[in-house]
């Protein structure tokens, strides 16, 4: 992705964004930690259940979580091994590959999970204070700057609808829902693009910066 050359008015600004988002960060952190001791859990492995409940039933390797999670394999490790204690994961054979161990949460550890993730309505009152319009700028926005982050490697691969094989970008054009999800054959409107898709497939690296242009241009794309 191409970086933009700000001017000095601009940096100015970024810096304030920065400023803000790193806020709205410390807000979001310091919940997570009450809300993991609420459940007699580390940040950490509140951290490793959620994302685990994200994966629609599926395991995740070792790998996975620390990379998406932004920890090191041994922290990783340290806080599954306490979690299976607690029998809130458990460790399994991939079906894919009996060599290698998949995570996968118990039952206890879904619910434990659910109420983990659970947004206080201070956040979704936060959100709330945004009109639809603002909204929808928002999350366009927080898009294209995980895409970059993505890209440049600072942040793990996001499940996002325009990484995906199945996002038709602005093939309804004109109307209220320009995009299309081909894997659930309907359209779709900019605050209906999701940043963590369960049945995301990961485009190949031309169709993706096909797409890509296209979402951030307005045009749609041939049959790809």
């Amino acid at each position: 992705m191409k970086s933009i050359e700000l001017s000095e008015e601009g940096r100015g600004l970024a810096r304030k964004i920065i400023t803000g988002l790193s806020k709205i960060g410390v807000a979001l952190k310091s919940n997570a930690w009450k809300k993991a001791s609420e459940e007699g859990l580390t940040p950490t492995q509140g951290q490793i259940l959620v994302l685990l409940n994200s994966q629609a039933g599926k395991g995740m390797r070792l790998q996975e979580i620390s990379k998406n999670l932004g920890v090191t394999s041994a922290t990783t490790s340290d806080s599954v091994e306490s979690l299976v204690e607690k029998k809130l994961v458990v460790k399994q054979r991939s079906a894919k590959d009996a060599r290698s161990l998949e995570i996968s949460l118990t039952a206890k550890g879904k619910k434990s999970a659910q109420k983990t993730a659970d947004w206080p309505d201070l956040f979704i009152g936060a959100v709330g204070a945004l009109d639809e319009n603002e909204q929808s700028v928002f999350l366009r926005g927080l898009i294209k700057m995980i895409r970059n982050l993505q890209d440049t490697g600072q942040v793990s691969v996001a499940r996002m609808c325009v990484t995906c094989e199945f996002f038709k970008p602005n093939v309804h054009g004109g109307e209220a829902k320009p995009h299309h999800c081909a894997f659930v054959d309907a359209p779709l409107a900019e605050m209906d693009l999701r940043l963590d898709c369960e049945d995301h497939k990961t485009a190949s690296a031309e169709v993706n910066a096909l797409v890509w242009e296209a979402f951030l241009t307005g045009s749609a794309v041939d049959d790809y």
